[in-house]
């Protein structure tokens, strides 16, 4: 059995992975888990050992095929929670991260099958997230970018939207701004503003860099040609 922090490394390694692709350094990991970069070392280390992950002097950490394999049974946990939390519990998508977090290491795989029968198998979290199959395939690298990348004018749809901020998932909630929702970019300000008319609102909204740069989206023509 492995320790609730092992499986939040390994978690964290698969998801930085995934996004920025290479070996995970010491310190990507340490900001992501918000922890200091000596203890990262000390559990990259213990995780050595188990033979879950590679380690290269200077360069960063991989996932070995055990190691990979337990990222993902813990993010398939940990997402169907967070589907099944909102869909059969009423909470809100703001609020499930957290306790997806707590829950996603007491769950046997039988259960968390259950949860994926009783929802319909689905594909995605709340947040557009995808959630890995039964059978632990590997994860595509997303091929969306941050809404901050766009310019005025451009019409894009949302395909997720980073799950670690209550405040701004509330934020974004409000503004109508959620996964499948499109958006045209009215005006990208100098000083980092960037204000979007989501879909059914006459109204504009506009978001700070720091919020926009979570959102992820693709051009709506890509959407449509998909």
């Amino acid at each position: 059995m492995l320790s609730k922090a092992a499986e939040d490394y390994l978690k964290a390694i698969y998801v930085l992975h995934r996004r920025d692709g290479g070996p995970v350094s010491t310190s990507a990991i340490a900001t992501y888990l918000d922890v200091k970069p000596p203890t990262v070392t000390s559990m990259a280390e213990k995780l050595e050992d188990r033979g879950l992950v590679d380690r290269e002097k200077y360069k960063g950490v991989t996932l070995t095929t055990e190691g990979e394999a337990v990222a993902l049974a813990v993010i398939r946990h940990h997402r169907l929670l967070e589907a099944y939390l909102t869909e059969h519990l009423e909470y809100d998508w703001s609020e499930v991260h957290a306790e997806a977090d707590v829950l996603e290491h007491h769950i046997s795989d039988r259960f968390a099958e259950r949860i994926a029968e009783l929802l319909g198998d689905p594909t995605v979290d709340p947040h557009g997230d995808p959630i890995p199959s039964a059978s632990l395939d590997p994860l595509e690298r997303p091929t969306d970018t941050r809404l901050d990348e766009y310019h005025e004018g451009d019409t894009v749809v949302v395909q997720r939207v980073s799950d670690r901020n209550e405040e701004e998932l509330r934020y974004l909630s409000d503004a109508g701004i959620r996964p499948d929702t499109r958006l045209d970019v009215v005006e990208v300000a100098p000083f980092g503003m960037v204000t979007v008319r989501p879909e059914s609102r006459e109204n504009t909204v506009s978001l700070p860099d720091n919020v926009a740069c979570k959102v992820h989206v693709e051009p709506v023509e890509r959407r449509e040609a998909a």
